[in-house]
């Protein structure tokens, strides 16, 4: 869900558990915001990427509507009146839908998946005050009534390299993608570096095509042992470079046990990944895996099939709203109730909204170990412990 918005959204500052997943703390001040009523149904709308014309939006605004319907019959004492509004991909669309779910009366909305669609959302109904809780991981657009729900590069980027320093594994090469998600990791490995006491010792870029990936080994290879790394971050995807990089480097000197491979991507999807020779004893971030194969499991007894990989994301927004709504206040979709600091328990472990719209989520770290992943460092349960 990468998509790309450089604008970080200013025109919203100029215009204006699976028996129930629950919030871990509710002492926080509450303050501003919409208003909802105590005791009431409260109207949630449900923005879709269904009607696209690709039939996988509508498999995932299937399966997101699904996991929203789940939540609510767990949620206790607490009426959620779900509004399910299929607008496809298209940002103007997406805004006339917003527009008029508001003007229908929703009190919060939950979506849309794709980074421009939450944005245009966020602009259409800031001056409002309803709240955006969007299924994007592109913190580019978080700010101002936009929240991003899902996995972001900046989370994982946190949680591996402060876990990496902590294991004397601290002096980092840095290798991305020359497009705009490689960017985006670079930054976000940086940051957590300056936060960690690691350091990024160098960086190297490829031309996003096999030849390009190809051609950048050498260099890779000459860096790492210049700048005397002992930990190689990769921003690409199973889908992308990560497959022949993992392949080449070691072949050309650069293995997986001279050097700490750590992945900022899930290693483990699709699962015939993990057999590969190079990433084993590699490390890469997830999602508490007890919790997710619950849910996972929970989700096809349900349904009869399995969740989309961000099916999770709904669940958890109408879960984190069922337990604001639960404590009686007006005000309890407000953006200061929303980053309350104790954040929630959600299906996949605890998460917690930021005051810049962006969230932390709880993450173990997994290595690949005979072509299975072992976790070697536990999801931590709440905030304020290890792993955040």
């Amino acid at each position: 869900m990468f998509a790309v918005l450089r604008n970080r959204r200013k025109a919203l500052t100029t215009i204006a558990a699976l028996a129930g997943a629950f919030m871990l703390s509710a002492c926080d001040p509450i303050g501003g915001g919409g208003s909802v009523t105590p005791g009431a149904p409260v109207a949630v709308a449900l923005i879709l990427p269904g009607g696209s014309g690709n039939p996988g939006d509508d498999v995932l605004a299937r399966n997101l509507r699904q996991a929203a319907e789940m939540a609510i019959a767990d949620l206790d004492g607490v009426k959620i009146d779900l509004r399910v509004y299929n607008a496809g991909s298209d940002t103007g669309s997406n805004a006339t839908v917003a527009r008029r779910a508001v003007d229908e009366g929703a009190k919060i909305i939950l979506g849309p998946v794709f980074a421009q669609s939450a944005n245009a959302v966020g602009v259409a109904v800031a001056q409002s005050g309803v709240n955006v809780l969007s299924f994007s991981n592109n913190t580019e657009i978080a700010g101002g009534n936009v929240f991003v729900l899902g996995h972001t590069f900046e989370n994982t980027a946190n949680r591996l390299v402060s876990y990496a320093a902590r294991q004397g594994k601290g002096r980092m090469m840095v290798v991305h993608d020359n497009n705009t998600a490689g960017q985006l990791g670079l930054s976000a490995i940086r940051s957590a570096a300056a936060r960690s006491g690691a350091s990024v010792v160098g960086t190297e870029t490829y031309e996003f095509s096999q030849q390009g990936v190809v051609n950048a080994v050498p260099q890779i290879v000459s860096s790492v042992r210049a700048n005397a790394a002992d930990s190689m971050v990769f921003t690409a995807d199973t889908a992308g470079a990560l497959p022949l990089l993992a392949q080449l480097l070691p072949e050309a000197g650069i293995s997986n046990t001279s050097v700490q491979y750590i992945g900022l991507t899930r290693w483990d999807i699709p699962q015939a990944t993990l057999a590969m020779p190079g990433v084993q004893n590699g490390w890469f971030a997830m999602p508490d895996p007890g919790l997710t194969a619950q849910f996972q499991s929970r989700f096809l007894a349900t349904y009869g099939e399995g969740p989309h990989p961000i099916a999770g994301l709904a669940y958890d927004g109408i879960a984190a709203i069922g337990a604001l709504v639960k404590q009686g206040n007006a005000d309890a979709l407000s953006a200061s109730a929303l980053t309350q600091g104790a954040g929630f328990a959600g299906v996949t472990g605890v998460f917690r909204l930021r005051s810049d719209g962006t969230n932390q989520r709880g993450l173990a770290v997994a290595q690949i170990q005979n072509s299975q992943v072992v976790v070697i460092d536990p999801a931590p349960r709440s905030f304020g412990g290890a792993g955040f």
